[in-house]
């Protein structure tokens, strides 16, 4: 019993783990949002939602130029996107 319980801590505290961090820099040094989500309409992206995350990133909620539901963390500081997911 001892083991599941340390096993469940253990899965359980690797999907904190798992959340997308960014940037640690200062937020002095990050992109104006919405210059940010105006670079990214020039592009062809349609934004539904924006927002910062815990972990420090500009998330998008929206359709990429293919018209594709997408979901993307970008870096603020350099606007990289560091992790995307096209939604069924």
């Amino acid at each position: 019993m001892r083991t599941l319980i340390a096993l469940t801590l253990l899965i359980g505290s690797g999907t904190a783990f798992a959340a997308t961090e960014c940037t640690t820099a200062d937020k002095s040094t990050w992109q104006d949002q919405e210059k940010f989500q105006a670079q990214l309409k020039e592009q062809g992206y349609k934004i539904n939602k924006f927002k910062v995350t815990k972990g420090n990133c500009y998330e998008i909620y929206g359709l990429d130029k293919e018209g594709r539901k997408v979901e993307i963390y970008h870096d603020p500081v350099t606007g990289k996107a560091v992790k995307s997911e096209v939604k069924e």
